[in-house]
């Protein structure tokens, strides 16, 4: 069993319209190289679901997003991801699914479990009810009777993610100090795709450290695509850092006229060996520091 496939085999597979859960979260480990290739195809319409960062963006930028369901979207040390606020203000962005972040997880739980709502006190005596009217309550069937929110599954079409290792039979691991969701999106979507920093034949998990960095198991993974750097300009820690100067450089074409047309053309419209030449290379991209938070 052989689950390699190539960038463009993987968007080859989406169609427009489709429900699309990204893995990561703001800045980290956002899987970059399969959204450059959504961004240089004919692929619209599409619904996104996930803790934004720039692929939320990107994706608005380009015209390809038809509604968005977030908890957050950011670069963290820019609060607001620039052509998502650009989007959200010029009235771009007609439909919109703003979350507490708990009511997201458990959006993408309830979708991975098969239940169609998970109950939550997340979202209860705020705006969250009158901005989402379609959202309804649930009583405890148990003596404290308690009303709470009944947060509906977040089902997907896809999953894409970004992790540190892969092997041909979709095995992952993911090594970071913070892996937190992806495995929520491999398990809500009925396909999942998985770019890597490093492809192997075989992963091997025999040690309980090992089999830690392993947070999903392989039947869920449809196909892996080799993308060292693939992160970029988001963090792939213990890999590389967040390309801090390059996601300044983006964000300022947002505030210039035809800004995001000269970033497609200079930066993404060529293949992705030219993408990372343009970002100045291996290199660079792998003595990105961590940044601390």
């Amino acid at each position: 069993m052989d689950k390699t496939l190539s960038a463009r085999d993987v968007v080859a597979q989406l169609e427009s319209g489709m429900t699309i859960g990204f893995g990561g979260w703001g800045r980290r480990r956002k899987p970059m190289a399969l959204v450059r290739e959504i961004l240089r195809s004919d692929l619209k319409d599409l619904t996104i679901v996930g803790y934004g960062g720039p692929e939320f963006g990107m994706l608005c930028a380009a015209g390809k997003v038809r509604k968005a369901v977030f908890g957050f979207v950011t670069l963290d040390a820019i609060p607001l991801e620039p052509y998502f606020r650009k989007a959200r203000e010029s009235g771009a962005l007609k439909e919109l699914v703003e979350l507490d972040e708990g009511m997201l997880m458990w959006g993408l739980q309830a979708a991975g479990m098969r239940v169609p709502f998970l109950p939550c006190r997340a979202g209860l005596a705020t705006d969250v009810m009158k901005i989402n009217p379609q959202f309804r309550t649930v009583r405890s069937p148990y003596e404290d009777a308690e009303e709470l929110l009944a947060m509906p599954a977040l089902k997907l079409d896809v999953a894409l993610l970004h992790v540190d290792s892969a092997d041909r039979l979709g095995n992952t691991t993911i090594e970071s100090p913070d892996p937190f969701f992806d495995d929520l999106y491999a398990r809500a979507a009925d396909r999942c795709f998985v770019s890597c920093e490093r492809l192997v034949d075989r992963l091997s998990f025999a040690t309980p450290q090992e089999a830690r960095v392993n947070t999903f198991e392989r039947s869920y993974v449809t196909g892996v695509v080799h993308a060292p750097y693939g992160a970029h300009p988001t963090t792939c820690a213990p890999n590389y850092g967040w390309d801090m100067k390059h996601l300044k450089r983006y964000g300022e074409t947002a505030q210039q006229e035809n800004g995001w047309e000269t970033y497609m053309n200079e930066v993404v419209r060529g293949s992705e060996e030219e993408y990372l030449a343009s970002v100045g290379g291996p290199e660079h991209v792998g003595s990105l520091p961590a940044p601390v938070m």
